[in-house]
């Protein structure tokens, strides 16, 4: 009996053993570097047509087709002149990098998408129907929205700084020209010396008119890329003295005293909406924080004396 429970243990050691050098032979290291061999074997076998589409950069393989059919989506939601609409904008943003009306079609569907799921979903995680649509819906109007107003608030910071660099940009502009040089080369001396969204539009005026544009055209589509009265203004008596036979000195001479004149009006104007726009922080802010420093002590004292009786 005993050398039979020998026996039994010297078989248990010695399967332990085994189990052990197995457990050493096949490593996660020496299973993985086998797993990588066969797939770099499988993609070598794969043909010619899904090893050039596995090559491919990520963009391409997902995120292009997946911007087109987002693209496509949106135009289906969108009225016919939507795109028209969309590129007027952009022109009023400065057309940014990498924006174009179908990327904001494509955008417009994901917010869509992204924000109808959001808005569901984190409702129905308490168990409530009526607000999991309710949410839904606004997160769906919120995320299709979104993009139309990002490039709104971009269009209207730039027409902004427009209106704040013009009267600057004439006064130079007509030293420039009371210096002896011509209206063009004032132009591109103006656009060297300064730096925004203004100069950015006096170089592609240039640009335009190097390309054969005359100046009447390349000024009225300067006026057609935005919606600054003053800017129009200015190239609108621009055009009008070249047609003419107007001085360009007298005329950008009228047009930098009123741009000043104007600049500062619109200086008045907003100090005294001040006063208008300070009230309701004021009132619903400022003096609530007054009464509660102010009367609180006050008040607490009061309620402790009448506790007692």
């Amino acid at each position: 009996m005993q050398s039979l429970v020998l026996v039994l243990g010297l078989a248990f050691v010695f399967l332990g053993l085994v189990g052990v050098v197995m457990a050493f032979s096949s490593s996660p290291e020496s299973s993985g570097v086998a797993r990588s061999l066969a797939a770099v074997e499988a993609i070598q076998a794969a043909p010619d047509s899904m090893r050039r589409e596995l090559d491919a950069p990520f963009s391409e393989r997902v995120t292009r087709p997946l911007l087109a059919n987002l693209t496509a989506l949106g135009r289906r939601f969108t009225p016919n002149d939507a795109s028209a609409r969309l590129r007027r904008k952009l022109d009023l943003a400065g057309n940014p990098q990498d924006w174009d009306s179908d990327r904001i079609l494509a955008l417009k569907m994901l917010g869509m998408l992204v924000g109808a799921g959001l808005g569901v979903l984190l409702p129905l995680l308490g168990g409530n129907v009526g607000w999991a649509i309710l949410f839904g819906i606004g997160l769906a109007a919120l995320g299709f929205f979104l993009p139309n107003l990002v490039l709104y608030q971009k269009a209207y910071d730039r027409s902004q700084r427009i209106q704040r660099e013009l009267p600057d940009a004439l006064d130079l502009l007509v030293i420039s020209v009371e210096s002896g040089l011509g209206f063009d080369a004032a132009l591109a001396q103006v656009a060297r010396n300064t730096e925004g969204p203004l100069a950015e539009e006096f170089f592609r005026v240039l640009q335009e008119m190097q390309l054969g544009t005359g100046r009447s055209d390349a000024m009225r589509a300067l006026a057609d890329r935005t919606d600054v009265v003053d800017l129009r203004g200015f190239i609108t008596a621009m055009v009008q003295a070249d047609a003419f036979g107007i001085p360009i000195a007298n005329v950008l001479r009228i047009q930098a005293r009123e741009m000043r004149t104007r600049r500062s009006q619109r200086a008045e104007e907003t100090a005294q909406k001040i006063p208008v726009k300070i009230l309701f922080p004021l009132i619903f802010c400022i003096l609530p924080s007054l009464f509660i420093v102010i009367l609180g002590p006050a008040a607490i004292q009061i309620m402790t004396s009448f506790s007692g009786f």
